[in-house]
C-alpha cells in the first residue's frame, strides 16, 4: 500500500499538474504518514540521483547567459556568497550545529539550494543523514519563500529591481526564486534570473575550496627515538 500511494504521487508531480512546492508539500505530507516505503533503498541511491540532478542542471542552463551574468557584478556576488558562508559558520557554532550540516546548509543559502548542496555533499563526504537534514531544512525554506516572498514585497513596497535582488540572494533554488520573482513582475523575474546565475557559477569553486577544507588530515611523522648520550 505505502508503495502503491509513493509511486502514485510520483507519477503526479512528474505531470504538468505538478510543481516544486506541491512535490515538497506531498513528500512532507508522506513523511509524517506512511513514511518512506523503501528504506532499504535510500542511502544506496540518494548520493548519486544529486549527483546527477548537478550534471543535469548545467545541460539546462543557457552558457551564453550565464557568462553574461558572471560578468556584472562581480564583486557584490563573491562578498555575499562568503559573507553568508562565513556568517553560517559562526551560526552553526552558536548553535551547536554539526560541522559538516553547517556547511551544507551555508552552502546551499549561499549558492543556489540543493544544486550547491549535492555537489558540496560528496567534496566533504557528507553522511546521508546530514545530507537529507540539509535538503529538507532547504526546501522547506524554499517553499515558504516562494508564498511570503511576494506578499512581504508588496508590504515593504519593493520596487521592481530591489525585489529581484533580493530574492536572488535570499531564496535557495534557482526554481523558487523565479517562481517568485515572476509573480512580482517581469522586470523583477529579469534581474533575479540574472543575478542567480552568476551566483550559480561558484558551486564548482566553492566545493572545491571544501574539498580541501576538510581533506582527511595527513598522519604525523612518528619521531624518532633520541640518541643516548655518551657516556
Amino acid at each position: 500500500m505505502k508503495k502503491a500511494v509513493f509511486i502514485a504521487l510520483l507519477i503526479f508531480c512528474l505531470s504538468p499538474w505538478g510543481s516544486p512546492p506541491v512535490a515538497l508539500a506531498l513528500g512532507l505530507v508522506l513523511a509524517f504518514t506512511i513514511g518512506n516505503p523503501f528504506p532499504q533503498l535510500e542511502g544506496k541511491f540518494t548520493k548519486y540521483l544529486l549527483q546527477a540532478s548537478v550534471v543535469l542542471l548545467g545541460f539546462g542552463m543557457d552558457l551564453g547567459a550565464v557568462y553574461r551574468a558572471g560578468r556584472q557584478g562581480i564583486l557584490f556576488t563573491v562578498a555575499t556568497i562568503f559573507g553568508t558562508l562565513i556568517l553560517g559558520y559562526f551560526v552553526g557554532k552558536l548553535l551547536g550545529v554539526a560541522s559538516r550540516t553547517s556547511t551544507l546548509i551555508s552552502s546551499g543559502t549561499a549558492i543556489c539550494g540543493g544544486s550547491a548542496i549535492g555537489a558540496v555533499g560528496p567534496a566533504i563526504n557528507a553522511e546521508a543523514d546530514e545530507m537529507s537534514v540539509s535538503l529538507g531544512t532547504v526546501f522547506v525554506l524554499n517553499s515558504v519563500a516562494l508564498f511570503l516572498f511576494p506578499i512581504i514585497g508588496h508590504a515593504l513596497n519593493l520596487t521592481q529591481n530591489q525585489f529581484g535582488v533580493w530574492a536572488a540572494i535570499a531564496i535557495h533554488d534557482t526554481s523558487s526564486v523565479v517562481g517568485a520573482a515572476g509573480t512580482y513582475g517581469a522586470e523583477a523575474l529579469a534581474i533575479a534570473t540574472t543575478v542567480k546565475l552568476a551566483r550559480a557559477l561558484w558551486i564548482a569553486p566553492v566545493a572545491l575550496l571544501f574539498a580541501y577544507l576538510y581533506r582527511p588530515k595527513s598522519k604525523s611523522q612518528v619521531p624518532r627515538p633520541k640518541s643516548k648520550k655518551a657516556i
